[in-house]
């Protein structure tokens, strides 16, 4: 088993972070509360210091808590999203992230920081870890990954945008299960995809961003005309077999048999 890895497969940090947001919902912590030190949380989680490190910068990059260098970490105020998600569409969702991520990344790409090309070759690693462990659904790493881009931009309507996007997409069943099914398909190009989003944000290529967020969800928009469509094929044997049943010869035979008695 891989250090900072669970035997169910989930990474130790992921755990934490979840623990952690429990926390942080209970209320234990209000905003503007400064979080106890690494070492107090890593007595606590019963995990090491740099797995806890792992978790805040998920956290943070989920916008639930905030790290000045040399003060330490504070909760910051939650705000609840609107829970109505559900008129929108899986390619309403997909679009919009096509135009708004787009250029986000394309922006990201020229102020985009050291550590935070640091922290997404990290959510790579996790994403190929994911695969490995055969955890293909996952949207763990793959949130973190689109968030940390989102932060890069320096923009925070944006940012707060995009959270707002990968929101709907966690909180609509039907929106969630069809990414989920796309996912799922194939691992690998989903991995090769973010890691071409990757080498161009390392390059500062604004243009190169653009376009290798775009082929990404240009991929998850074929593969969901590809799904609904093979769910009206579906819809359409179920409704010609019910059709069938209905008006087969048989059953009027065995009808007018029973009339006979």
């Amino acid at each position: 088993m891989k250090q900072g890895q669970s035997t169910n497969g989930q990474r130790l940090y992921q755990q934490v972070v979840d623990k952690m947001l429990a926390v942080l919902d209970s209320g234990e912590y209000a905003a503007g509360v400064r979080l106890p030190s690494e070492r107090e949380l890593s007595e606590r989680f019963g995990v090491s210091r740099p797995t806890i490190r792992e978790a805040i910068i998920a956290l943070e990059v989920m916008g639930r808590v905030a790290v000045k260098t040399g003060s330490g970490v504070y909760v910051l105020k939650h705000q609840q999203k609107n829970d109505d998600v559900h008129d929108f569409s899986p390619f309403e969702l997909t679009e919009a992230r096509v135009l708004i991520e787009g250029e986000a990344v394309a922006l990201a790409a020229s102020m985009i920081t050291a550590d935070q090309l640091k922290q997404l070759a990290q959510a790579l690693e996790e994403m190929a870890a994911e695969n490995e462990a055969g955890h293909l659904t996952s949207e763990v790493a793959d949130r973190k990954f689109h968030a940390i881009i989102s932060k890069a931009t320096q923009n925070r309507m944006l940012a707060d945008t995009i959270e707002r996007l990968w929101y709907i997409q966690e909180h609509s069943q039907d929106i969630h299960l069809a990414h989920q099914s796309v996912c799922k398909k194939d691992g690998q190009r989903r991995l090769a995809e973010h890691k071409a989003i990757y080498d161009a944000l390392a390059k500062g290529d604004s243009q190169a961003a653009r376009t290798a967020m775009r082929n990404h969800f240009s991929r998850l928009i074929e593969a969901l005309h590809d799904a609904t469509e093979a769910q009206a094929v579906e819809e359409m044997h179920r409704k010609v077999s019910e059709r069938r049943q209905r008006f087969s010869l048989n059953r009027l035979e065995n009808g007018f048999a029973d009339n006979a008695y």
